[in-house]
């Protein structure tokens, strides 16, 4: 495993009138520094082009997280997927990002809008090889990767944007290679770059895009550990133990709840101050301690986080509320989406006595809930989990 690791993202907008999106996005992993994203790009709009997008990305993602070439791919699509009767065409565009060790980026396009690559904030001219498969022509480029590099696939409803309202020929890529250069030297998730290029597109469109308009953003970058302990172990004997393990883990150290919070401070041989930040709102007020990255109160805190995960997942339309708040969950938020790479749980079993009776212990299956649903939605995101119970 090299220091480098790659966040991915995307965000599609539906043809106007239309419930299912005709472009689809696949990821597989293949091992754990290479993956396979495959952009598939259904002819036309509707259900009709929500299988065919859905079909073809499955089966590239898969295949060729298998091991099989490109060639068995298309060979397969074409013989897989129904004609369309108007076009006489048997299946959608592609583009195709193998990331393969986290070193190298082979890149492989199918009549989808040429992928943007932004190195040190400028456009990158990357080679391409034009193959010939199946009568297809089809672009593939191999490219060492760098930190910083940003890979911007698109579906055509990107460039299409604006056609006979901003612009008269669309949203030229070198447009959207200006707009997103302007963006790209902010601290950026790549969910919130794709974020970002599609709400633009959408405003082109006059919020009623004319296409299905599809953008998936891979960004390179280095680990970043996180380290979260959230409530107390079953057994007190356990307390040094768990606190050991934790403040040795290299990253930045979180702690959720006033008991865990108690303990840590215990150990460290430091005091638990109440913070001076005050921040009006229902997420409950955040604490420090000398050694410690973010201290906040456990339950209420997280399961506020959670929901901000899942959104993040989705729409993304909260983003302006953790991006820039300053309560305790918004802090959590910016500290797992944004930052972290490879986030370490420490989780304790204890049930509160001070919140429920110990027979019906509804609190302490509140929180497994949570731990379990935030790590699968930071999964999804990309990020490399490891949750240790106590």
């Amino acid at each position: 495993m090299n220091d480098l690791c790659a966040d991915i993202g995307y965000k599609s907008i539906n043809h106007f009138g239309e419930q299912l999106c005709g472009d689809h996005v696949d990821i597989v992993e293949q091992g754990d520094d290479s993956t396979v994203i495959v952009l598939a790009d259904g002819l036309g709009s509707g259900v009709k082009a929500s299988i065919l997008s859905t079909l073809t990305s499955k089966i590239i993602s898969t295949m060729m997280a298998e091991g099989l070439t490109l060639a068995d791919c298309v060979e397969t699509i074409a013989q897989t997927l129904p004609i369309c009767s108007v076009r006489g065409v048997a299946y959608s565009t592609f583009t195709i990002l193998h990331l393969v060790d986290n070193r190298e980026m082979e890149l492989i396009q199918y009549d989808n809008p040429l992928t943007i690559l932004l190195r040190g904030g400028e456009n990158y001219d990357y080679p391409k090889t034009e193959m010939n498969i199946g009568g297809k022509k089809i672009y593939r480029s191999v490219i060492r990767l760098q930190e910083n590099d940003i890979f911007i696939a698109m579906s055509d409803g990107c460039p299409h944007a604006g056609i006979g309202l901003a612009y008269n020929f669309g949203w030229k890529r070198d447009d959207i290679i200006e707009y997103m250069k302007a963006v790209s030297f902010g601290e950026y998730t790549a969910k919130t770059l794709s974020t970002i290029l599609l709400d633009e597109v959408n405003k082109l469109y006059g919020g009623k895009p004319g296409d299905d308009a599809t953008a998936c953003v891979m960004k390179v970058r280095k680990r970043e550990p996180m380290n979260i302990l959230f409530g107390p172990p079953r057994d007190r004997d356990d307390c040094n133990r768990m606190m050991s393990l934790f403040f040795s883990k290299e990253g930045k150290h979180i702690i959720c709840g006033g008991t865990t919070s108690s303990i840590a401070a215990k150990y460290l041989g430091k005091p638990v101050k109440a913070s001076l930040k005050f921040v009006k709102g229902d997420v409950p007020p955040i604490a420090e301690i000398e050694g410690v990255d973010l201290v906040t109160e456990g339950v209420i805190t997280v399961n506020r986080v959670v929901e901000y995960a899942h959104d993040f997942l989705g729409e993304n339309k909260l983003y302006e509320k953790w991006g820039f708040g300053h309560d305790g969950a918004s802090l959590i938020c910016r500290m797992l989406f944004e930052e972290a790479t490879d986030i370490n749980f420490y989780v304790g079993r204890a049930v509160n006595p001070a919140h429920q009776n110990p027979d019906l212990p509804i609190n302490f299956n509140i929180k497994m809930n949570l731990v379990e649903d935030l790590s699968g939605c930071l999964k999804q995101m990309g990020k490399k989990i490891k949750v240790s119970y106590f």
